[in-house]
């Protein structure tokens, strides 16, 4: 029969470059600790998982927060299929090493339901309680949303709400302070994990592999160019309805040609 590694001694704050030894964790008989993940720029609790030595492994390695699904028995990186991604600032181990805090900075709504956090109620909640109405919704285009792009809105209100208040420890606001310079190397970077995760996802096509890894990870990377492109434009103080104007205007003179 298996057992928990010992309880450490004196668990405290990580040290993110060094990462986290797992025999410091005390890790449950399924080998699994309880992660609560914490917005870094105002504390609030975002939602609670399960992590793995896979999970945090992986997790410190990528920066991007990992957690082990119990319903699908494997390894599930937050948001792998909604592009909601948790980007890790901070991890700590809890006195009794059994329950990790995970800060992080969100890219977009953390819950299922597309409200901030998990433990916030839905609209139809917050009406019946009488509490404060929800945000307003952008309208979807009278031909649908298929894309999802509208949900674009509340990234890019979120990215200039964080360049208005400069929240403490928001990753968003350490770009923006590092100005042109800073956002435009993280946009090159972003720009060329997307080529090489194609690259790995166009072999994949080509072996006739599962491209279920490759795919998740081309979105991923994706997903962190777009963001990135937002937060230049931020800083240049350019809204991204100019860029949809220059498209339209292109979409237009490309169908009358």
């Amino acid at each position: 029969m298996s057992t928990s590694p010992a309880r450490p001694t004196r668990p405290g704050p990580v040290d993110l470059d060094a990462g986290l030894d797992p025999q410091a964790v005390r890790w449950d008989d399924a080998g699994l600790v309880v992660g609560v993940v914490q917005d870094v720029a105002d504390g609030r609790v975002l939602m609670v998982g399960w992590l793995d030595v896979e999970a945090l492994a992986a997790t410190l390695g990528t920066g991007l927060v990992h957690f082990h699904s119990r319903s699908r028995g494997r390894l599930w990186r937050k948001g792998e299929s909604s592009g909601n991604v948790l980007h890790l600032r901070s991890l700590a181990l809890d006195c009794d090493g059994d329950a990790l805090l995970i800060g992080v900075e969100p890219a977009g709504p953390t819950c299922h339901r597309d409200t901030r956090s998990c433990f916030d109620p839905d609209a139809l909640s917050r009406a019946v309680a009488g509490a404060a109405a929800p945000a307003p919704t952008v309208a979807a285009p009278p031909d649908g949303d298929p894309q999802g792009f509208v949900w674009l809105e509340s990234l890019w209100a979120t990215i200039r709400d964080r360049g208005e208040t400069r929240p403490p420890g928001s990753y968003t606001v350490a770009l923006l302070d590092g100005g042109v310079d800073k956002v435009g190397r993280k946009l090159t970077e972003e720009a060329t994990e997307v080529l090489l995760a194609a690259k790995n996802d166009e072999r994949s096509a080509s072996a006739a592999a599962d491209r279920t890894e490759t795919r998740t990870l081309l979105a991923g990377e994706a997903g962190d160019l777009v963001y990135h492109a937002l937060v230049l434009l931020a800083e240049r103080g350019l809204e991204p309805r100019s860029v949809i104007d220059v498209l339209r205007a292109r979409h237009g003179d490309a169908t009358r040609g």
